[in-house]
């Protein structure tokens, strides 16, 4: 069971990559043109699932690094509602491993018809999502069969990073892309296994992030409940000094994700504060007392995010056979999601 299609398809992450930025060189350099001659005010995302947190993540990318506005588009707006917004001078950024589900195709067709300009990030090139692009972008993860997404999730990733690259002209960024696939190698090969002995205990989690790190924390919430059956609850670290710190209590489990820039220290005095109250802390890419530390491969913050759950997914592996369940098939759900 440790050679699950979850565990081998994540361990395809690191190629999955080269092969990506080799496919999509010229098509990103053609947009990134386009885009600094376009200059539209604002980015729209449209997503579900993995996907919607990976474009959690280009928000923060994007509004950090090309300092472009960027919101998340509700698909309920379009599909259910059938209201539309006026989109002239925008540009929607849709991603999806499938392409195909009903509530983004409505969500992309009402955007092109208000005027925004349509980025596809999806993995199956021959899908209505891509047909109905203006810009195609593929994700280059070939199959996934696990029900979990995990080598397509770092593949999106990777795509906005690239896109931001090349838009915002920054040649520190696209390089450390271009190391990206061998530090994936390196944080698919560290050992999380600290953290499954608390996880395998526990009912109940807060995952937390903060910037570029909280559609990590996204991403992980999500995989603990639909492979681990945990109840898992992603927050940004500033959004837990709320009202949900008050569930904060001896022994409660937080596990924190950390990448090394302007939220660092903010995020390791959470976790100290957090281990003072008796938490059970488990922190990537930070240091804090009483905590268990994860290792993680140092690299460009944008890029960390990405090398963190690299190595969470090899953990979320084990700690789904650990506690009784099976990693490739979740209860309830399939691949493919058509919501409407």
């Amino acid at each position: 069971m440790s050679q699950s299609f979850l565990f081998q398809e994540a361990a395809q992450a690191a190629e999955t990559i080269r092969l990506q930025t080799r496919t999509n060189a010229e098509i990103m350099e053609r947009l990134g043109e386009r885009l600094r001659r376009h200059r539209p005010y604002a980015m729209v995302t449209c997503a579900r699932g993995s996907s919607d947190h990976a474009a959690t993540f280009a928000k923060y990318l994007l509004e950090t690094r090309v300092g472009i506005l960027t919101s998340s588009a509700a698909p309920s707006v379009s599909s259910v509602y059938l209201a539309r917004a006026d989109l002239r001078g925008t540009v929607m950024l849709a991603i999806s491993q499938s392409g195909a589900s009903p509530d983004l195709l409505a969500t992309v067709a009402n955007a092109k018809s208000a005027g925004a300009m349509i980025l596809a990030m999806v993995n199956v090139e021959t899908s209505p999502l891509a047909q109905a692009a203006d810009y195609v972008i593929p994700l280059c993860a070939g199959r996934e069969q696990s029900v979990a997404a995990t080598k397509s999730y770092i593949a999106a990733l990777a795509a906005i990073i690239h896109l931001v690259a090349l838009w915002s002209e920054d040649e520190e960024l696209l390089e450390a892309l271009e190391r990206a696939p061998a530090t994936l190698e390196r944080a698919w090969q560290l050992d999380w296994q600290p953290a499954l002995a608390p996880l395998t205990a526990a009912r109940d989690l807060y995952v937390v992030g903060r910037g570029l790190g909280l559609g990590i924390a996204q991403e992980v919430a999500l995989k603990l409940k639909e492979t681990c059956g945990l109840h898992a609850e992603a927050l940004s670290a500033a959004e837990l000094r709320h009202g949900p710190m008050a569930l904060v209590q001896s022994g409660f489990p937080v596990m924190i994700f950390a990448q090394n820039d302007e939220t660092l220290s903010g995020v390791e005095s959470l976790a100290a504060e957090l281990a003072g109250r008796g938490a059970q802390i488990m922190l990537a890419g930070a240091n804090a007392p009483q905590s268990i530390v994860l290792p993680t491969e140092n690299a460009h913050p944008a890029i960390q995010p990405m090398l963190m759950v690299q190595s969470f997914y090899r953990l979320v592996n084990a700690l789904s056979i650990a506690r009784g369940y099976d990693p490739d098939r979740p209860p309830l759900l399939r691949k493919v999601t058509e919501t409407v």
